[in-house]
């Protein structure tokens, strides 16, 4: 349902700006929870280039874990309006618990699956009524990917393709700090319940923020960034702390953490989205996969498996030397892995096209 809609005019990148039509969509995804037993309220926004009436395609956006929909869309610089301008139809989806759909009261998940089963088939089914019942491209980011390799898995006839960017395949692999962590969280997962409230992300971010030249000195002690050192200007930096950082699920993270051990010791992929893997791996569905060579959160090795797995006759990986926020908002993205993002939607959507013109039912 559209509660709202205007035109406005918006940054892409530095002195590149335009108009969109901007709408905020809200839908209720079925709750089996026990505090949703009425729907969980998800909050979209909807931007297309002012007064375009044909689009190449519907684009869903899912944010990271701890994020919400500014990850793809600061006042400075906008993934967001990069792909509208360019005449897609793109939705920017903030999960329950983040963001908007956590003020509409959306509580965040006690289970990880939610997000895949609720979630991202309310949204696809709102997409496909609002731009025409076409299949949607997903593209996620970090935790939002590995949500759109089961999202692919569990509704393949309403996904066209899947981009991801940091997204960890294998959680935790090649980083010893954060398989440290995973481990001391199972020690003390046996003992202590950790509830299954909200972790807020805030003070964290305004920290960063403020400590930015310490953090990306060669003395800064710990061996996990989040971004790799002068990627971001301070003023996008600045925006993101204050903006994209949110709250997060403490059940998720657990959840993240302890299947990630499960993971390393049955030699699946996933963590806790394992059960989507074999099919997900198994679709012949066009699929980019994008990791950064100075991700600390997602190295390439943890986001590569992804791509080698994938049985897709139509499938692209690519690493760039960029850290885990950076590889959406960095510096030189707008000249990197944007244009590489737009050329191979634009080639899909071409391709699939061509592909249903060429069908015997079209003529």
């Amino acid at each position: 349902m559209i509660i709202h809609s205007k035109t406005i005019e918006q940054t892409i990148d530095r002195d590149e700006r335009a108009a969109f039509d901007k709408e905020l969509v809200v839908v209720r995804a079925r709750g089996r929870d026990r505090d949703d037993e009425g729907g969980v309220p998800l909050a979209m926004i909807r931007k297309r280039r002012a007064g375009l009436t044909k689009t190449l395609a519907p684009i869903i956006l899912l944010h990271g874990y701890g994020q919400n929909r500014y990850a793809w869309h600061l006042p400075s610089r906008s993934l967001f309006c990069y792909l509208a301008r360019a005449g897609f139809d793109v939705f920017n989806l903030e999960l329950r618990g983040h963001g908007r759909s956590r003020h509409l009261g959306a509580h965040p998940p006690r289970k990880l699956q939610l997000f895949v089963e609720e979630d991202v088939p309310a949204a696809i089914e709102e997409v496909q009524r609002l731009s025409g019942g076409r299949p949607a491209y997903i593209l996620g980011h970090s935790l939002g990917g590995l949500i759109a390799y089961a999202s692919a898995a569990a509704m393949p006839d309403k996904i066209a393709g899947v981009v991801t960017l940091g997204s960890p395949y294998q959680f935790t692999e090649g980083s010893l700090t954060l398989s440290l962590v995973a481990q001391l969280m199972t020690a003390v997962d046996r003992r202590v319940h950790l509830g299954d409230g909200m972790l807020p992300l805030k003070p964290l971010s305004e920290a960063m923020r403020l400590l930015r030249g310490f953090i990306e000195s060669p003395i800064f002690p710990l061996p996990i960034r989040g971004f790799a050192p002068r990627s971001l200007e301070p003023t996008v930096l600045g925006q993101h702390m204050a903006l994209a950082m949110d709250t997060g699920s403490v059940s998720v993270l657990r959840t993240m953490f302890l299947s990630s051990v499960q993971a390393r010791r049955g030699g699946h992929s996933m963590g806790d989205l394992a059960h989507y893997a074999e099919k997900f791996e198994s679709l012949d569905m066009p699929l980019l996969v994008i990791a950064g060579s100075k991700d600390d959160l997602a190295p390439p090795v943890s986001v590569e498996p992804a791509f080698a797995r994938s049985r897709s006759t139509d499938k692209t990986y690519r690493v760039f030397p960029r850290g885990h926020i950076d590889i959406l908002m960095g510096r030189d993205c707008p000249q990197t892995i944007w244009p590489l993002l737009l050329s191979w939607l634009t080639t899909r959507v071409r391709r699939r096209a061509a592909a249903a013109d060429a069908s015997p039912s079209s003529h």
